[in-house]
């Protein structure tokens, strides 16, 4: 295994999309570390002054692209060696690091799961204390940081052309999933030569949901083992926790979101603990969680998680 680096730049991002015939910033073999930095940070609500930390790759990206068509930076794609579409990405989550003491967040008008009821733009500045590990909020509650990449994504196919990063689909992308924090391990299913990973969207910290379209907006560091899986099978992205299995839907309807969560969960536990349909189904329904992933993105969120010590009563979890 080889560790690498990318740092966020005007050379290693693209701002607001996804797109398979991107240039790599970077080629690794599967198996291989990469550390990543992103930026974050709308340019009309950055702090002013000494006492905040803003990175000089924000304010150059600011200056020399431009957003299209969705909102994030995103640094990469990384291309790993070997891979193909149909295969798997095994995204090994090692590390989180905050790269900043502050983050935004903003409400807007028509946005958001209340988009007619505020309207004026809102932005709130963050304070982020990093040694405590706490953002200040405005009335003075400290509240603890659990940060994580809200966009983690393989390249889309080659046919969809350009796509935006708002909306999360099979290949990953804008999935807000406060889960995949650092230990966590993401399958995202290639449907590029080379999965062209990304990342960025980094939250501070995010509730189930994000209502009101963001989390702690925030620039992030991220450490990731990037292995190809050609022995697994799955078109739609799952998650493994040290203590749970994660399976995800994403669509405009949150019915829908359920029953693409579900359904995945069932075939999971066939493929980990033999079950038949319907024992799988019962399962679910005694000891699945269904939540409520996002409800901001066009595309609204629902994860499954189902505790490993239940799937396998006689193994200590990982």
């Amino acid at each position: 295994m080889a560790d690498h680096r990318v740092h966020a730049g005007v050379a290693t991002c693209q701002w607001g999309y996804f797109d398979a015939t991107s240039e790599p910033v970077l080629r690794i073999n599967s198996g291989d570390r990469v550390t990543i930095d992103t930026v974050s940070g709308n340019k009309m609500y950055l702090p002013s002054g000494d006492k905040f930390n803003i990175p000089a790759a924000l304010r150059e990206i600011h200056e020399k692209l431009q957003p299209a068509p969705g909102p994030h930076i995103l640094t990469g794609p990384v291309y790993v060696e070997g891979a193909r579409p149909g295969m798997v990405l095994e995204v090994k989550i090692e590390d989180v690091t905050l790269l900043t003491n502050w983050g935004l967040n903003t409400i807007r008008p028509l946005s958001g799961t209340l988009p007619y009821d505020f309207d004026e733009v809102y932005s709130t500045l963050i304070p982020l204390d990093l040694e405590r590990k706490v953002g200040k909020l405005p009335w003075g509650l400290d509240l603890p940081l659990a940060p994580f990449f809200g966009i983690m994504s393989v390249a889309p196919p080659k046919t969809w052309g350009r796509v935006t990063s708002v909306v999360p689909r099979a290949f990953g992308g804008n999935l807000d999933n406060k889960e995949l924090v650092a230990g966590t391990t993401l399958y995202l299913p290639i449907f590029a030569d080379g999965a062209l990973f990304t990342c960025g969207d980094g939250h501070g910290v995010q509730g189930d949901g994000e209502v009101n379209v963001n989390a702690i907006e925030t620039s992030m560091q991220g450490t990731f083992t990037l292995t190809v899986r050609d022995d697994l099978n799955f078109v739609y992205p799952r998650a493994e926790t040290p203590t749970h299995y994660i399976t995800m839907g994403m669509d405009p309807d949150l019915d829908q979101c359920a029953v693409m969560a579900l359904r995945d969960m069932i075939v999971l536990l066939g493929e980990k603990a033999n079950l038949s349909r319907e024992d799988a189904y019962m399962l679910c329904s005694l000891a699945g969680d269904l939540h409520v992933t996002q409800t901001v993105n066009v595309s609204k969120g629902i994860h499954m998680m189902m505790a490993k010590s239940i799937v396998h009563p006689t193994r200590t979890a990982a």
